[in-house]
């Protein structure tokens, strides 16, 4: 184990957040049970007095072919896993362009695109040393109750890489705002959308200080420039205000809220 200052309001996606010293893991080290684990920091929203914090160091950045068995590390970034599947013609990774972070976000959160998951083409995941299959984890959409800290995971090899479907998901995504931001704020409500919601409630646009609900997505938060965790917080509690007043639906945060 080694430290590492991380400044987030220049590491995390939405570029909020405080510099503090987190505690690099490495390959043989104990995990401790008492810190939060940040992976890329894409949907986290870090407070500017975070709990002890970790992360996975450079040994789980890795891409292995073992048989039939593609093993990836936790730490490895959606960009690599994409090139690899590519470069060995592997299906099943398309999904993964431009999702940002790294595999252990995904896992964590059964990260997706549409009906495309990541537990749809998982077999096992590492957590504390053991193997456990990915059927035996309970998941839905946009969750996963993992039960400890991945460290990879294992999926069958399927050949036949398919560009066509890479780039048609990427357009499903072209109306997501490049501003700052840490991904969709909320989840979808059953037969809903959360941007739909936010907007008719309207708060599409609506900006507190640096940050904004965003004019081309609802319901992505966005930092506009300097923005705080406070502005950010308020502006979570205004949406999720309204949409329960004028639609008695409770939304559910799809960004993960660090705070002690």
């Amino acid at each position: 184990m080694f430290v590492r200052s991380v400044d987030f309001s220049k590491y995390s996606s939405i570029k909020i957040g405080p510099s503090v010293e987190v505690l690099m893991i490495e390959k043989g080290d104990e995990i401790p049970a008492d810190r939060f684990l940040v992976g890329g920091a894409n949907n986290l929203l870090i407070s500017p007095t975070p709990p002890p914090l970790m992360m996975l160091s450079k040994d789980f950045d890795y891409c292995l072919i073992d048989g039939d068995t593609l093993e990836i590390g936790a730490a490895t970034p959606t960009g690599k896993i994409l090139s690899f599947a590519k470069k060995h013609d592997l299906a099943g990774f398309e999904f993964v362009a431009k999702l940002p972070g790294t595999l252990g976000g995904m896992l964590a959160m059964n990260a997706g695109v549409k009906s495309y998951e990541i537990f749809n083409i998982l077999e096992s995941i590492e957590i504390g040393g053991e193997w456990i299959p990915a059927k035996e984890i309970k998941h839905g959409y946009r969750y996963a109750r993992l039960p400890g800290i991945a460290t990879a995971a294992r999926f069958p090899i399927r050949r036949g890489y398919d560009e066509t479907l890479r780039r048609e998901l990427l357009k499903l995504r072209d109306n997501q705002p490049k501003d700052p931001s840490a991904g969709s704020a909320f989840k979808n409500p059953p037969s809903d959308h959360a941007g739909r919601l936010i907007e008719a409630v309207g708060l599409k646009g609506y900006r507190l200080g640096g940050m904004a609900w965003s004019e081309v997505h609802a319901n992505f938060l966005v930092n506009l420039g300097n923005g705080t965790y406070e502005e950010a917080m308020e502006l979570i509690e205004l949406a999720k205000e309204k949409v329960r007043e004028s639609f008695t639906i409770d939304l559910q945060e799809e960004i993960k809220i660090v705070s002690k």
